[in-house]
Order: structure tokens, then sequence, then C-alpha cells
């Protein structure tokens, strides 16, 4: 199952006891404050969560799929998504487990 904002916001509203009024503005805002952080470049670490880091890829050459006619990617911005070991924890207890004896 995906998790939409609506399940984030419904979430919100059932574990805060808030309004679904308040429980959109908080997601929404929360929302914007990091993809203006983004957008400026700054990563977002959050902790126990993982960290968003903003890359710079350099123009390149690339290739029509549909076509096979070459091209030139322009140089851009990317973010990627680096889970921390706490949530790589809780997403893999089993494997921890073997490790650990």
């Amino acid at each position: 199952m995906t998790v939409t904002k609506e399940n984030l916001r419904e979430g919100l509203y059932t574990s805060m006891g808030m309004t679904k009024e308040d429980a959109y503005r908080i997601l929404e805002t929360l929302l914007e404050l990091m993809k203006g952080t983004l957008a400026e470049g700054e990563d977002i670490l959050l902790s126990g969560f993982g960290k968003f880091d903003v890359k710079a890829k350099s123009k390149r050459r690339g290739r029509n799929p549909s076509t096979g006619e070459d091209l030139m990617l322009s140089a851009r911005r990317v973010v990627t998504f680096k889970c921390s070991s706490v949530l790589k924890e809780k997403m893999n207890p089993q494997r921890v487990a073997k490790i650990r004896k």
C-alpha cells in the first residue's frame, strides 16, 4: 500500500487528537518547508528516519529510448534519500538479529 498525504493527515488527526483542518495545515506546512529547503540546495536530516541529499548532476549524453536518437541531457539537481540505521533495523529486524548473534 502506498501512503498518501491523506493517510498521513488522518494519522495526525487520530493520534494527536487535533482537528482535520489543523492536521492538514501541519502536514502541508511541513512539506512546503521541506520543498523550500531542498530547492535552496540544503540537505534535510531527520534523525531516526534518514537524510534527503541534494545532488548535482552534470550535463551528459543520453538516448531517447523510443527512437534511439542521441541527445544531451542538461545539468540538473536531484534529491536522493538514505535511510537511517534505525529505520533499516525497523524494516529488517530478523537481519539485525542474525548479525548480532
